[in-house]
């Protein structure tokens, strides 16, 4: 894996680098950071003018930086009341997990059945070892280790398309990828996941990684719909 994944990972979703960005997506970027890091809870509103004095900016930059998170589903701007963070809804996961499966499954086929699979092998095992290791720890060590792995497999599959896909989910599923790893025993459910997925991938079967890989979204999907069905009401302002 490139030395580049050494950033934190939710940081590596966003999209143009800090130095090519404009200032509406600078300030649009570190808010998605606070959003997926549960700075900002469900709900809750983002004040223009607090955004503006904390980037000593005028109020034009972050309403352009808000229009920005609109359209990756993180804030819904109501009128007369301004952007707030979206609720998670179960339905939510459902769609964009059923189709994360789907094509995280035919990523997962193309680079088992890959004739250059066998240079991958030493940093996923790598990866996969990482995971196992974290899978019992408090902090968003594992949760970081999925994003990145998944960033990763997206790239070297080699599919320039299905890449722009999955990548324009990328933002829109960590807040549920949380909620579905969000116990020691989902972690280590999916630690077998990857593990099965490593022999899959290094026995060429890319039929048996395309099943691993869409069960190991779905079951997150469905450990992440528990987790909503629990949650406490919505932060009101």
């Amino acid at each position: 894996m490139n030395p580049d994944y050494t950033a934190p990972a939710i940081a590596t979703l966003l999209r143009p680098p800090a130095l090519t960005q404009s200032l509406a997506e600078q300030i649009a970027a570190k808010l998605c950071t606070d959003i997926l890091a549960g700075d900002y809870a469900p709900g809750q509103r983002i004040m223009e003018q607090t955004v503006a004095l904390t980037f000593a900016v005028s109020r034009g930059p972050v309403r352009e930086a808000l229009r920005l998170l609109e359209k990756d589903g993180l804030v819904s701007i109501l009128p007369r009341r301004g952007a707030q963070v979206t609720n998670p809804t179960i339905a939510e996961v459902y769609e964009i997990f059923n189709i994360r499966a789907m094509l995280n499954g035919l990523r997962d086929r193309m680079i088992a059945e890959s004739p250059t699979r066998v240079e991958l092998l030493p940093q996923l095992a790598q990866e996969i070892e990482c995971l196992r290791v974290s899978a019992t720890e408090t902090d968003n060590g594992y949760i970081d280790t999925v994003i990145r792995l998944n960033q990763w497999l997206t790239q070297v599959a080699g599919n320039a398309r299905l890449q722009a896909i999955l990548s324009a989910l990328a933002i829109q599923t960590v807040r549920y990828t949380r909620l579905g790893l969000a116990t020691p025993e989902r972690r280590a459910q999916s630690v077998g996941h990857w593990q099965a997925t490593l022999i899959a991938i290094r026995n060429g079967d890319g039929p048996g990684a395309e099943r691993i890989a869409r069960q190991r979204v779905l079951d997150s999907r469905d450990a992440a719909a528990t987790q909503l069905g629990q949650a406490p009401p919505a932060h009101s302002s």
